[in-house]
């Protein structure tokens, strides 16, 4: 009787033993957040004193906050770099568009197994040139770009046709939401994360989240006291600005709570970022007594630095701070990387850094922007090459970013020093690996 019961009790500790090491082995979830038009002097964590970001600060105090990731300036041309990896020169032909024959980060984590979801901002079916792009009212875009499900704005219909906050018109597999002026875009988005995650919670997710908020027009929130007049909804004013940043705040606040509630939060990666800087109508405060001016659409930093928190509590034990470049070609070979899955990519994998490995980070950031897509921004076409502190134009222009942020004051080639002549020829070898402006 006795060697029975010891067999059991082994019986019981190799499979428990074996559970646990199943459930270490299990593929981890990933949730993409990616703010519309936030540069990183809007977070706390980054010093901002302008804003309220408890949620995503907390982020950032136990992961991984990235000091310097470079974005595009504008909103497609990162979409199209973030999604598939690849400088804009390679695959990027209209703004508001992104080509079918394109691989990106959601067929990669479909074809690894992985559920997949988009919600939030489209804006990639070319419906601004209708007479060029043949299929810009395919609703199952989404679908071939590997997401299962979707939930989005800007996906067949227009801007003209409907907003995205109050009153929104959105559109979910296949079909047009009812509409009603109470709704508010963002839960709408936001709650169909949250019930996506409850429906997969027992097998491997994707997640991508191209926020709405915080692009203008700024108008009040659902918790903003002005809500309640319906005439003023759609009123833009910079004013609504702050409650804009505190409702993104409140809505990963929500997103974590459902993973903590089902206890996916360990096994989960939740990475924090923004499509372009901030609005130029915007000018917030720093802790340093700095004060940044939106620069959406410029190639300067105000334009590109955006912010990027990653959190994952299983792999990430000890919260630091990432000193060094990463831009937003190395998603697509990060998530490769996780998935161990070999990608053609122009990035370089920060995955090392999620899961504490060694790493050598980047020296350099190449930008390639030509938006095609009116005056004020097309004016802004460039190309640029940088380390952390110096930045080359394709036209030779030379900047010390320390000392010169907004690049009023190219420096001249009879004052360089021999470490600035010696990086500046780095970059314009850097410049040789790319095709030449035109």
């Amino acid at each position: 009787m006795k060697s029975v019961i010891n067999l059991l009790i082994l019986f019981l500790v190799v499979f428990v033993t074996s559970c646990k090491s199943d459930k270490k082995e299990s593929k981890p979830n990933v949730i993409l957040i990616m703010v519309d038009d936030m540069g990183y002097e809007c977070i706390g964590a980054y010093g901002s004193t302008s804003y309220n970001t408890p949620n995503i600060d907390a982020l950032a105090s136990n992961g991984v906050l990235f000091s310097d990731c470079v974005s595009q300036p504008l909103c497609t041309p990162s979409r199209v770099k973030i999604m598939t990896g690849m400088y804009n020169y390679r695959n990027y032909d209209y703004f508001g568009h992104l080509k079918n024959s394109e691989y990106t980060f959601g067929n990669l984590m479909q074809d690894a197994g992985y559920e997949t979801c988009i919600a939030g901002k489209w804006q990639l079916n070319g419906l601004s040139y209708k007479d060029e792009i043949n299929d810009w009212n395919d609703n199952t875009r989404p679908q071939k770009f590997g997401f299962k499900e979707y939930c989005l704005w800007q996906l067949t219909k227009e801007r003209k046709d409907g907003g995205r906050y109050s009153d929104p018109l959105i559109e979910q597999n296949g079909k047009i939401l009812d509409r009603n002026p109470d709704d508010y875009g963002p839960d709408i988005f936001s709650n169909y994360i949250l019930d996506f995650i409850e429906r997969k919670k027992d097998q491997p997710f994707f997640v991508y989240y191209p926020m709405v908020l915080v692009h203008d027009p700024f108008v009040p929130t659902p918790d903003s006291p002005e809500w309640e007049n319906r005439e003023i909804r759609y009123k833009n004013d910079t004013a609504y600005f702050k409650d804009m940043v505190a409702y993104t705040d409140k809505i990963v606040g929500k997103i974590m709570n459902k993973l903590k509630a089902l206890d996916l939060e360990e096994n989960t990666l939740v990475l924090f970022t923004g499509d372009n800087g901030t609005h130029p109508t915007i000018t917030s405060n720093m802790a340093d007594n700095e004060t940044i001016q939106g620069a959406k659409g410029n190639t300067i930093d105000a334009g590109t630095h955006v912010p990027l928190i990653a959190y994952w509590p299983s792999k990430l034990r000890t919260p630091k701070v990432f000193n060094d470049l990463i831009e937003f070609s190395d998603f697509f070979p990060t998530l490769g990387d996780m998935v161990q899955a070999k990608v053609n990519s122009d990035g370089q994998s920060f995955y090392p850094v999620l899961t504490g490995e060694e790493h050598t980070p980047r020296k350099t950031a190449f930008v390639h922007y030509d938006p095609r897509w009116g005056e004020n921004v097309s004016k802004h076409r460039d190309q640029f090459i940088r380390t952390l502190d110096y930045k080359l134009y394709q036209d030779s222009s030379f900047y010390d970013l320390k000392n010169d942020k907004l690049e009023e004051a190219p420096l001249l080639l009879d004052v360089l020093d021999e470490e600035e002549l010696s990086i500046k020829a780095t970059l314009e070898r850097e410049f040789e690996k790319h095709p030449k402006w035109n």
